[in-house]
């Protein structure tokens, strides 16, 4: 009973997601859903990520935010400038595709070329939520240890990438980057992972690149076809 009602749910969120998808194709937007855990550094690689979007000048961001309670990642993000919606979830653990279409309209999702959304501090839920983003993204801090992608494959098998954040604090651990990129291969043989520190800036063009790269392809992707008219007799 309780696993044909869990499907029920993740059936009509799926039909919002779908809905949702196609909206932000109609305006040629990138989806980008950030995935991690509790203080893994989401809002501080998101913050130097739009700060290096902004100084190249190839995509124009905006943000919405997830959290349980407050709306400080979402003022961070807007004293850069950049367009942010905040959704508490008072005590829910992810964010749903309901939560996403109800504040779209709160951006100018015609100025925008990407859309950042930060989830919920999650490992778990959040991977079996369609927000109708293109990719989903999942963070793995060097401090949380090597092993997430072992006791979470799921989050890393649904992610089109996965970034290892606060590699500055690598000499100060035993983490294991062959481990955890053997683990990562294990999960997901197609994933895309990019290692970096928000705190120094190592790493950061790359991963910068490679949002602009599906930005413009996304642009392309749906860019509307030019009708030709019928030659005049």
């Amino acid at each position: 009973m309780q696993v044909k009602v869990f499907q029920n749910v993740l059936d009509a969120n799926d039909r919002i997601a779908a809905m949702n998808r196609k909206r932000f194709a109609e305006h040629r937007l990138l989806v980008l859903n950030l995935i991690g855990s509790p203080g893994c550094g989401k809002t501080t690689l998101l913050e130097k990520t739009l700060l290096l979007l902004r100084q190249r000048k190839a995509a124009r961001p905006g943000v919405i935010e997830g959290d349980l309670e407050t709306s400080r990642d979402a003022e961070r993000i807007a004293r850069l400038g950049v367009p942010a919606v905040q959704i508490n979830t008072q005590g829910g653990c992810h964010l749903d595709a309901a939560m996403i279409q109800a504040v779209a309209d709160e951006l100018p999702l015609k100025e925008m070329d990407v859309l950042f959304i930060e989830n919920v501090g999650n490992l778990v839920c959040p991977a079996d939520y369609d927000l109708g983003e293109s990719r989903k993204v999942v963070l793995l801090s060097v401090p949380e240890g090597d092993d997430k992608p072992s006791k979470y494959p799921y989050i890393f098998r649904a992610a089109g990438a996965a970034v290892i954040t606060k590699m500055d604090l690598l000499p100060h651990t035993d983490f294991s980057l062959e481990a955890v990129r053997r683990d990562m291969r294990i999960a997901n043989p197609d994933l895309v992972t990019f290692t970096l520190s928000a705190r120094t800036g190592e790493g950061l063009e790359p991963w910068v690149e490679w949002i602009e790269k599906l930005a413009a392809e996304t642009r392309i992707a749906h860019r509307t076809p030019n009708i030709e008219r019928p030659a005049s007799k």
